[in-house]
């Protein structure tokens, strides 16, 4: 793991997400090297270009005391969008921990996001935010393809774990199923294992990107043949993504539970 201390001119940035005012990226790059990640594109304009996802982290050096947790009053603070505010070594650099205490007394929504076991660590700083939703990320409960496409974040049964402390605490929770891959991640048996702690679910389709085609077509060669030409298909035809939106929809209404799905096909909306 190559890392290294970057001066940063700041650590709060204005957000394109949907719904999402800013957002709060402690570091650049993330060490969970998931196979499918959506930010690999920071590569380009970080000075990583020739280097692999998941292999480099740079810690963010930034003066916490220009934070103004009254600035964001009213708006909506998502950690993080490029990076995983629980990287591995977020235990050593703590950089997640140190905005959260100078953001401890805004009236701003907080999200946090995280595939990591770590965020527990923050509970008692959770508990002083007026407004906080912590969420997990989880798209199997098979240990054995986590470990697959998401090399170095938690085990699905510690990210339950996790979600479930979080909820004991008080603190309000989610679960974001991202991304999910047709025919391999059982949504309903995530529903059912997490619903006990948390009644919001959200959910993200698998995009099809060019640095993750090939790592996505190798992994379901290798491990699901039977599904490479269903998979092939599934790069050309989004359809498949309406009826999994309307499976998904009515699970959730005869449970009772919220499901928010933002399915779109490499930036462009889903198909009618």
């Amino acid at each position: 793991m190559i890392v290294n201390k970057v001066i940063a001119k700041s650590l709060i940035t204005k957000s394109k997400i949907p719904g999402i005012d800013f957002v709060i990226n402690p570091y650049i790059g993330c060490q969970h090297a998931c196979i499918y990640c959506y930010a690999e594109f920071m590569k380009r304009f970080t000075g990583h270009g020739g280097e692999k996802w998941g292999e480099f982290l740079d810690v963010k050096c930034y003066d916490m005391n220009k934070i103004r947790p009254e600035k964001y009053d009213g708006k909506t603070l998502l950690f993080s969008s490029v990076t995983d505010p629980y990287t591995p070594l977020e235990r050593k650099y703590e950089n997640t921990r140190h905005i959260l205490e100078k953001l401890s007394s805004t009236r701003a929504s907080v999200r946090i996001l995280t595939k990591s076991k770590l965020v527990t660590r923050d509970i008692d700083l959770f508990r002083q935010f007026e407004n906080i939703q912590v969420g997990i990320s989880l798209n199997s409960l098979d240990e054995g393809f986590v470990k697959l496409i998401e090399p170095r974040a938690s085990k699905p049964k510690d990210r339950l774990e996790a979600l479930e402390m979080v909820a004991n605490a008080g603190i309000p929770t989610y679960v974001f199923m991202s991304p999910l891959f047709p025919k391999i991640s059982d949504w309903r048996k995530i529903i059912e294992a997490a619903v006990p702690f948390t009644s919001d679910f959200r959910f993200e389709n698998l995009n099809f990107r060019g640095h993750n085609v090939s790592r996505i077509m190798n992994l379901v060669r290798r491990g699901y043949p039977n599904l490479r030409e269903y998979y092939d298909e599934l790069r050309e035809d989004y359809s498949v993504w309406n009826e999994i939106e309307s499976d998904i929809t009515e699970f959730c209404s005869l449970r009772d539970v919220d499901c928010e799905i933002d399915f779109h096909y490499g930036g462009f909306s889903k198909t009618s």
